[in-house]
């Protein structure tokens, strides 16, 4: 039921360009749709946290486990899902983007709900290796959907905080198979994990199309209806002047939709333009940065980091820790983006990083060069002698500083450079690029993290962790610099304008975009004019 809501405001009410108060009401739906993209997110979690506790099961098993792997095979298991995953981001935009954003992020549940299956009825290696295919490629086509979903359903003061919250859900997702392996059976827990796709899928046939991919169909009454649902379940009305503008966007012969019937050479020819490289560099040079700030192989070595590093604590119990850190700064970023914006988040998290990074570097190297280990300080007691645990106590007075640095690492590079890439690859692309766009660049980023961990063992060897995490460091602080002149403050945008900027016709400004209060004088200075609902100005954008 839509309800008959008045588009003009009362004194003193802020609403945004487009006349839309913004309250609850507004808001509440466009959370709805986030939250059910959201589903679909945290079952993509699932499918990355579940090797995890797949692995020691296949590789000690039990009297009644039928597989039994060698380490060969086991190494398999944990690459085939990221080596898949930048393939399904290529293809992403090209398949998916003929479908509509709703109905592409239902159909990369079907390979998600034949892997689960193939998991619990596994019987031989192949299976599982067939099942990890199948959910790095639904996780890499999903990437151009479920980002430009979110990108074109939301207001722009919302937009920053609901994209922010899919990188958060992917970490919840992987969080939840930790939990789900300490209660149950791996092969249970393939069939758990069943019922959030199913979920995702049927709630999917509750929330509404995208308008811009409508619009780009030439379904405006659609479009119009979406609209309704999207800014309040509100009346057709108050959402004409909105729609006229997406309708202008897609109607300029230079912007054509990324699914528009032209030639594959004119289509092709777009990734050549200054809309599409611009912002293809920004965006895989941002997931650069957050791989290769020492977050990565933090995320996936953290029991040896934490073993080679002497934690005070068990190194089981600080990886623990470590996820519920990276969920607490996901949650921080969420929150302050609205607000802070995103050029300060990027600066904040990766001067940050860059820190943490040089700090533990330094600290492991005095370390080394003084000799401080609980073997050197036993050699050193009294008659040459020293209890062992009386060493051990004694470095835990040092210990516990690396280990709080990577853990601070851990939220500050959460609250801003990790999840960041992921907020911008759904706005800075233009309408005739934006899936693909989003396909390429998540798929670039994935392939960023491949090699950050291979690459992380062979760094180890020949410069050992001081010199492993001073080049993090280095990254970081380098990157930190970069983004301050080239990064643009798109919190609170439009996408036009960040279309526009990305294209030389206009600059965005470095400020986070606030709309002006309306005063009570400007209200009565209208109401005495009488002049006609502003919705309807400039009907010579109609199509």
């Amino acid at each position: 039921m839509v309800a008959d809501r008045d588009p003009e405001k009362t004194d003193g009410e802020v609403g945004d360009q487009y006349g839309y108060k913004k309250d609850f009401r507004t808001a509440l739906p466009q959370f709805l749709a986030v939250s059910v993209k959201n589903l679909l997110l945290l079952g993509y979690g699932m499918t990355l946290g579940f090797p995890t506790i797949l692995i020691p099961a296949v590789s000690q098993p039990i009297e009644e486990e039928e597989l039994s792997l060698y380490p060969s095979q086991v190494a398999w298991i944990s690459s085939i899902n990221l080596i898949v995953v930048p393939v399904g981001c290529a293809l992403s935009g090209a398949v998916t983007a003929p479908m509509g954003r709703r109905r592409a992020m239902q159909f990369v549940n079907l390979p998600f709900f034949v892997a689960w299956l193939m998991f619990h009825f596994s019987t031989t290696p192949e299976h599982l290796y067939g099942a990890l295919f199948l959910t790095g490629l639904a996780g890499g086509l999903l990437e151009a959907p479920v980002l430009t979903y979110v990108a074109e359903i939301t207001q722009p003061h919302l937009r920053g905080a609901f994209t922010a919250t899919s990188s958060m859900c992917i970490i919840i997702g992987v969080f939840t198979q930790f939990l789900f392996g300490l209660l149950m059976y791996w092969r249970t827990v393939a069939l758990v994990n069943i019922i959030f796709t199913i979920l995702a899928v049927i709630a999917l046939f509750f929330v509404p199309e995208s308008p811009h991919w409508l619009v780009s169909r030439k379904r405006y009454d659609e479009a119009k209806s979406s609209l309704q649902w999207l800014r309040g379940w509100t009346h057709s009305s108050a959402v004409e002047k909105e729609l006229r503008d997406i309708q202008a966007l897609y109607k300029n012969k230079k912007v054509q939709s990324e699914d528009s019937d032209e030639t594959i050479r004119e289509k092709l020819s777009y990734y050549l333009e200054r809309t599409f490289l611009f912002p293809f560099f920004l965006v895989t040079y941002c997931f650069f940065i957050g791989h290769f700030s020492g977050m990565t192989t933090l995320q996936t070595y953290a029991v040896s980091i934490f073993q080679m590093l002497e934690a005070p604590i068990d190194k089981y119990y600080a990886t623990l820790i470590l996820g519920v850190v990276q969920i607490l700064g996901s949650g921080a970023c969420v929150a302050l983006v609205h607000y802070t914006g995103k050029r300060p988040l990027a600066v904040f998290s990766t001067l940050g990083a860059g820190i943490c990074c040089v700090l533990v570097a330094a600290y492991d190297g005095y370390i080394q060069i003084h000799s401080i280990s609980a073997e050197s300080i036993a050699d050193t007691g009294v008659n040459g002698t020293l209890d062992s645990d009386i060493a051990r106590s004694i470095m835990s007075g040092y210990s516990w500083i690396p280990t709080s640095l990577l853990l601070m690492l851990a939220f500050i590079t959460h609250t801003g450079i990790r999840l960041l890439p992921w907020i911008l690859i759904g706005e800075v692309f233009s309408a005739k690029t934006r899936s693909g766009g989003a396909g390429l660049a998540s798929g670039a980023g994935y392939i960023f993290g491949f090699l950050t961990n291979r690459l992380y063992v062979a760094l180890l060897d020949s410069i050992s962790i001081r010199g492993t995490y001073g080049l993090y460091g280095a990254v970081s602080l380098t990157g930190c610099l970069v983004l301050y002149f080239i990064l643009p403050e798109t919190e609170g945008k439009e996408l036009g304008d960040i279309e526009n900027h990305f294209a030389g016709i206009k600059k965005l400004g470095n400020e986070v975009y606030k709309p002006p209060k309306k005063t009570k004088e400007v209200s009565m200075s209208h109401n005495l004019k009488g002049a006609s609902n502003p919705t309807f100005e400039g009907d010579d954008t109609h199509m």
